[in-house]
């Protein structure tokens, strides 16, 4: 059999998900907040304001993330035809996700630890200078927010249906983890504005450090969203009970079909990949039990096992 036969035949396994422009934009954010972080470690080290020193190092965690992100998108472009990866560099985007979900897990964590100190042990806060940071921050974030807003949910061809039979969208999990991290910085800096205000016109300047462990919470919260969402793709986890059983009942109630072996897992951010074994008295070709399952186009990567059964005794046990 000549080579060039043998394509109708072969599966496809680049399942990477490329993303341009969220690559591009993560790098805009990324000089952004490096320009800003630079100006506020300087500038609190002239003019001695702890403030601007700590907002410009808190900074800093979250370009270690976004470096992280651009990192995922370049390394899966690299590789997306390396045949080492056996269904592409989909994960990569997961990975890379995964990743800022732990980075930010341990920006809540600084955050609740400094809190607690400053609450345990209060400090001089320079009020103007405090809040102008936050203003700052607030405003970079809010520039960094609208460059990284994520449409890649929705960015699907035409008649994919995979979000409404999955109950899942096309979302990037890389950028998506960029994305959190500018909403925390967001929301850090809300509290803080709110914080400082009170303290400046209230006097209540015990609401900074514990707007402080507000913020960790919420993030925290955030963070542990993100790694549920990435970690069941990285650790290759099955679909759930109720679309296995539609895949089930789509084989199993054509002619005398039995499903003896069924595995389903995510090999991207959208595709899965499915591997069923059957027995029958009937068997028929590969393709016709393809062609049961030609509704689920979300199952990119499909390997069926036919067996014939020779046993006549099954028919009662389940085998018609």
């Amino acid at each position: 059999m000549h080579q060039e036969h043998l394509h109708r035949w072969q599966h496809q396994h680049d399942f990477s998900t490329a993303n341009a422009h969220g690559e591009r934009r993560t790098k805009y954010v990324l000089i952004l907040t490096a320009v800003t972080m630079v100006a506020e470690i300087t500038a609190g080290t002239v003019f001695g304001s702890m403030a601007l020193l700590a907002d410009g190092w808190h900074m800093g965690t979250h370009v270690a993330a976004f470096m992280i992100t651009i990192f995922a998108y370049r390394y899966a472009r690299k590789h997306a035809d390396n045949p080492a990866f056996s269904f592409g560099t989909g994960k990569v985007g997961v990975l890379g996700g995964f990743a800022s979900a732990v980075a930010l897990a341990v920006v809540a964590l600084m955050m609740l630890v400094e809190s607690l100190q400053r609450l345990a042990s209060p400090q001089l806060i320079q009020l103007d200078a405090a809040i102008a940071v936050a203003v700052l921050g607030l405003a970079v974030n809010i520039i960094s927010a609208l460059l990284l807003k994520d449409h890649h949910s929705h960015q699907h061809q035409d008649g994919d249906d995979t979000h409404q039979q999955t109950g899942e969208g096309h979302r990037d999990q890389n950028l998506y983890a960029a994305y959190m991290h500018v909403l925390a910085d967001a929301l850090t800096s809300l509290l803080a504005i709110f914080a400082l205000l009170s303290a400046k016109y209230f006097g209540w300047y015990a609401l900074d450090p514990v707007m402080g462990i507000v913020g960790a919470a919420i993030i925290t919260y955030w963070a542990i969203g993100l790694i549920r969402q990435s970690s069941p793709i990285l650790l290759d986890g099955g679909m759930s009970d109720y679309y296995q059983e539609q895949i089930t009942r789509a084989i199993e109630e054509d002619a005398d079909n039995q499903i003896t072996d069924l595995h389903i897992w995510k090999i991207s951010e959208h595709d899965y990949a499915a591997i069923i074994s059957l027995v029958t008295h009937h068997p028929r070709p590969t393709d016709y039990y393809r062609s049961l399952l030609a509704d689920f186009n979300w199952l990119s990567h499909l390997t069926i096992e036919v067996h014939r059964c020779e046993d006549n005794r099954l028919t009662e046990s389940g085998i018609k």
